[in-house]
């Protein structure tokens, strides 16, 4: 039997959930918990496979009480399920050890399925949860294919000149801005590449591949 902790602070739901898990035959909800600081007590006293966390508990919100639960009670496994699908609280409750996070749209067999994934040590997320995570790191992985992603727009046009070997006059003709602008671009820059001259810069900007062509 799959044990589970059901920590969810809004009763009808609550019973609801614990009826739905009910119909299961391998399932057994063997503890109920309407407060954050609750969970946590349950969880290192009843040592569930499984708690479902709902992130609005009082006292003590579901980000760290799942945190506490996966501190204090090695091997349990937490699933979120909540109304909240915004990117902060996804990640939030993945960087607290959830091993899920299921939508409270979701119907009996995906909480079930979730239930018995969770258990058996996989990451269980909801349809919609997947496709965010996926778009986050697709962001993340185009945002890292630019170079130098700390640089504004107009200071990597700055370093590409730079890496050419054009001097602050030329840079200064050609994007037809101020001396004293591409001054100070070229000085950020300086900062944000942690160099200390135009030689050591157009080093990092060649090895990036601006500047060759």
């Amino acid at each position: 039997m799959i044990r589970v902790l059901l920590a969810e602070d809004h009763p009808a739901f609550r019973r609801g959930l614990e009826l739905m898990l009910g119909d299961a035959e391998d399932v057994e909800v063997v503890g109920l918990a309407e407060t954050g600081p609750g969970a946590v007590q349950l969880a290192r006293d009843l040592r569930p496979d499984v708690v479902l966390m709902d992130l609005r508990m009082p006292d003590l919100d579901g980000i760290e009480a799942t945190r506490r639960v996966v501190r204090g009670t090695p091997g349990i496994a937490v699933v979120v399920l909540t109304m909240f699908e915004d990117d902060d609280s996804v990640f939030a409750a993945m960087r607290a050890g959830a091993h899920g996070y299921l939508l409270k749209g979701a119907d009996q067999d995906e909480i079930v399925r979730a239930v018995r994934g969770a258990a058996d040590g996989e990451a269980i997320f909801g349809r919609e949860v997947a496709q965010r995570v996926v778009s986050h790191f697709v962001r993340d992985e185009e945002a890292s294919a630019i170079p130098f992603p700390s640089l504004t727009e107009r200071e990597r046009q700055v370093l590409a000149l730079v890496a050419a070997g054009e001097g602050n006059a030329a840079i200064a003709h050609e994007l037809m801005i101020s001396l004293k602008t591409v001054r100070n671009h070229v000085s950020n820059v300086f900062t944000k590449l942690q160099v200390s001259s135009r030689a050591a810069a157009i080093v990092k900007a060649r090895d990036a591949g601006l500047g060759r062509g």
